[in-house]
């Protein structure tokens, strides 16, 4: 079997898990939000320990065949307000646009965009001495404070008068000046009827574009240092992956989350499941996403906080609660997030700098977490530190003790994740919830009690899951273009041009013509209404698209890494008790400290059954089992919990 290293960079933790021979080996790292290459390798530095035994990073290179890389980077960087000022140049007399970016989020407009909006006459594009000076609109844009800008007319043609604005802005500012400033024409990213669209998508991609491409590249070169098989692929939120060169900002953007769907996906057909909510718990949000039926639902226009985008996403809510998130007081009211201390300078309990309280160091000082095995035993946490943290910013504040703030805050953070879950999916009494990610089980029984959900899936690779989700994604592209008349002949041009880029673009990745497969689809658009057609061997188009008032044609390339794998249904059934060989003392909600068994997922069988309140770990996630609640290892070693003794 091929080696495969899948790494998904979080906001404050990094996971990292080797494929390798049928054996699966995983660790984490801090993430280094100054300098993501630092926590890439040093995971990479990790992992090699884990699976030879000792530090062999050149070794572990050699061998491996794909290295996948995902990121919530993109997702935090939005849900913090934290990246570049934008800048956008739009035609003159146009306030529809504007007016209706901002009706879609005028919060998030401001943040990107604000004031920094100049308006130009487009028939001054045909005027060679009115058009020059049409760039002092980039010098106007720059002295308001952009650093970046985004040119996007909302008329028919967009295309050739962004192209014309194009060429007048490279002779005057050329790429090669110091001066120069990053320019994004929307027309070129994608192509898209939707002017909006159009331009949310532009705007998101390049205030996403400069950490990624800055990492990304920084990455690239230091693994080809290494001569590794094959180049870094990304994994996108369409649920494949693509080299650096061929992935555009915007499909990173919660694309770590797209890969915990695909593992709830894959997870749902092995325990054949109707309906699963999920719940991936970071450091700076938690992940929330269903998959109905056994599928992962994907809205075909995407949204990215809540504005409409042009691509494809997986629907998942991204709400401002993780392990880091910031619990504050704010006019005699618990506030959770949507700030985050992420990995530097992280909770208070970590000892670097952090004061602010978070939920780490709150189910530190409630006893579930354990300093000694925190983490492997590598991170080092201070109780002290969390308790002055949460009395200086939420005790005094409320003017209650420590301890009666440790279990409000545990109450806000759960009630938080719980209303996100209601808001998000259908809950009814075939709904099971799934929680993974290095927090997520922590508090995972709370939040399903005040969801209404009684049965709750871990996954032994909850630490790692998305990290593990990502390593069976296929290799892909996507392209689309509007046709330019509703005539046969058109089609058949803008599909050839297409098949040429993607049968291009996949010989760069490594895939010679035959060996990938093709798709592609019409998407007739009249009354604001969209039809979606699939397009077969024959390519013709429809009688009945032919009165539409515009036609998309989008093609996909897609070379399949995995096959589908036959599913059984997995046994949950009681076998024998299962054995805890040590005890930790809990904070209860009944104000009393109790002692309760603390159970190891690694010595786990199938079968093994217990009941709470009780502690269940292994050496990157901790889950509290409350009273109440009761746990079954299943036959694949993950841990089914469920309200009552069933």
């Amino acid at each position: 079997m091929a080696m495969l290293v899948n790494i998904d960079n979080g906001g404050t933790l990094t996971d990292i898990c080797v494929l390798k021979d049928d054996d699966l080996y995983t660790t984490k790292t801090l993430t280094t939000p100054y300098d993501l290459s630092k926590c890439f390798f040093e995971g990479l530095r990790s992992v090699s320990k884990v699976v030879y035994g000792e530090e062999n990073v050149t070794k572990l290179l050699a061998e491996v065949d794909h290295i996948r890389y995902s990121t919530t980077q993109g997702t935090n960087a939005i849900c913090e307000r934290k990246g570049p000022k934008l800048g956008l140049v739009t035609n003159s007399g146009n306030a529809g646009l504007i007016n209706g970016m901002r009706d879609e989020d005028p919060d998030l407009f401001d943040f990107l965009v604000g004031e920094r909006v100049v308006e130009i006459n487009l028939d001054d594009l045909n005027d060679s001495d009115k058009g020059a000076n049409l760039t002092t609109s980039i010098t106007k844009l720059t002295s308001m404070g952009a650093n970046r800008v985004v040119v996007c007319f909302d008329v028919e043609q967009a295309k050739a008068y962004e192209s014309q604005f194009k060429e007048l802005a490279f002779d005057n500012y050329p790429r090669h000046l110091l001066g120069a400033v990053p320019m994004l024409f929307a027309s070129e990213l994608v192509e898209d009827v939707s002017a909006v669209r159009r331009a949310w998508t532009a705007l998101v991609n390049s205030f996403l574009h400069p950490a990624m491409e800055s990492f990304l590249y920084n990455a690239e070169n230091r693994l080809r240092e290494y001569r590794t098989k094959n180049p870094l692929l990304i994994f996108k939120n369409d649920g494949t992956a693509s080299r650096v060169a061929k992935t555009i900002a915007l499909k990173t953007y919660s694309s770590g989350p797209r890969g915990g769907m695909e593992g709830v996906k894959s997870f749902s057909k092995k325990y054949n499941l109707s309906n699963v909510l999920s719940m991936d718990v970071g450091g700076t949000t938690t992940d929330i996403g269903q998959v109905v039926a056994k599928n992962v639902h994907e809205q075909r226009r995407g949204h990215v906080e809540g504005v409409p985008i042009s691509f494809s996403l997986c629907d998942i809510a991204s709400p401002g609660a993780g392990g880091s998130s910031i619990l504050s007081v704010k006019n005699g009211v618990i506030q959770v997030g949507p700030e985050s201390v992420g990995a530097v300078p992280g909770p208070a309990c970590f000892g670097r700098g952090g004061k602010d309280a978070t939920i780490t160091d709150v189910n530190l000082l409630l006893g579930l977490l354990d300093p000694a095995t925190y983490f492997g035993g590598t991170l080092s946490l201070d109780a002290e530190r969390s308790r002055v943290s949460i009395a200086e910013n939420i005790a005094t504040p409320l003017g209650i003790t420590v301890e009666e703030a440790l279990l409000q805050l545990q109450v806000a953070f759960e009630e938080k994740i719980a209303k996100e879950l209601k808001t998000f999916g259908t809950i009814d009494k075939e709904t099971v919830l799934m929680a993974f990610g290095g927090a997520g089980p922590m508090n995972v029984c709370g939040v399903a009690e005040l969801a209404g959900i009684n049965t709750v899936y871990v996954p032994k690779t909850a630490a790692v899951f998305s990290a593990f989700g990502i390593g069976s994604c296929d290799i892909g592209q996507s392209y689309d273009v509007v046709l330019e008349n509703n005539k046969q002949a058109t089609l058949d041009k803008a599909y050839e041009e297409l098949l040429e880029r993607a049968e291009l673009d996949m010989f760069a990745e490594g895939y010679a013509k035959g060996e990938f497969e093709i798709s592609a689809q019409l998407i007739a658009e009249r009354a604001s209404e969209e039809v979606a057609y699939e397009l077969g061997n024959t390519r013709k188009l429809p009688s009945g698209l032919k009165k539409s008032d515009d036609i998309t044609l989008e093609l996909s390339a897609r070379k399949c890494l995995s096959t589908e794998d036959e599913y059984k249904q997995i046994n949950i059934e009681k076998v024998s008790e299962a054995l805890s060989s040590k005890t930790r003392s809990i904070f209860e909600t009944d104000n009393k400290w109790h002692k309760v068994p603390v159970y190891d997922v690694n010595t786990f069988m199938p079968g093994d059954y217990g009941v709470g309140p009780a502690v269940i770990e292994e050496e990157f996630f901790t889950c509290q089992l409350r009273k109440g609640w009761s746990f079954i290892v299943t036959d694949l070693g993950d841990v089914c919990l469920t309200k009552g003794d069933k």
